[in-house]
């Protein structure tokens, strides 16, 4: 909040400040129309995002990549579907925020989020909790333009996964702003958000500790 209001003050300073947002608004329309074609012309089969003007289209990821994501998806959607807390989607759901348009590897939303959601529904509104998977060519806008955008939109957690590393970092909503909470490559990984849900971090990374936490999972 207090960048946006600099950047607000800055302009304001300014004695052309009419002719500059008469600017932005403009430039801000044709990225409306883009986007509205965007929509009109996005499959099933692709993998891509809406991202300040640009359609991003993602390649192929990498096994690890791979490994970590579906990991990581059966442990929460086992454990939100055992405990009825909501909705879990991956991949190919496409959240759609002020601006842009994302796919998350993974996102949750809760049960009061998701209570009306369509069968047939292809946007859907901003998420309670997302999880983006590090990639090569993904990382400078998990790191970068996602970050701030979600938390410009209050989601209230964002888990980093780095498969490289075999680590997670968790922020969390602290005043309108991500606080690092967790930063590790061992112990556990808790969120406020699933509520009670903990995992091992390895078992993100590990195909045996992975069946053993989806174990307690399910004994629970």
């Amino acid at each position: 909040m207090d960048s946006q209001r600099t950047i607000l003050n800055s302009l304001l300073a300014k004695p052309n400040a009419y002719l500059i947002i008469n600017q932005v608004e403009a430039i801000l329309q044709q990225e409306k129309d883009r986007r509205t074609q965007f929509y009109k012309e996005i499959t099933e089969q692709e993998k891509v995002e809406f991202i300040n003007g640009d359609i991003v289209t993602h390649s192929p990821v990498m096994k690890r990549h791979n490994d970590a994501t579906g990991n990581l998806l059966l442990l929460i959607r086992a454990y939100v579907s055992k405990h009825q807390l909501g909705f879990v989607g991956f991949e190919k759901v496409m959240i759609s925020l002020t601006r842009n348009d994302y796919e998350p590897d993974i996102c949750y939303f809760t049960s009061e989020t998701s209570a009306n959601f369509k069968e047939t529904q292809v946007l859907f509104p901003k998420p309670d909790l997302v999880v983006e998977v590090l990639s090569e060519s993904t990382k400078h806008r998990d790191r970068g333009v996602k970050f701030k955008d979600y938390q410009a939109h209050g989601i209230q957690e964002y888990w980093i996964i780095d498969p490289d590393e075999q680590s997670v970092e968790l922020y969390r909503m602290k005043d309108a702003t991500y606080t690092l909470v967790k930063k590790s490559n061992e112990g556990t990984l808790k969120s406020e958000i699933i509520k009670d849900f903990s995992i091992p971090i390895q078992a993100i990374f590990d195909e045996q500790l992975n069946f053993q936490a989806l174990s307690q999972i399910m004994k629970a």
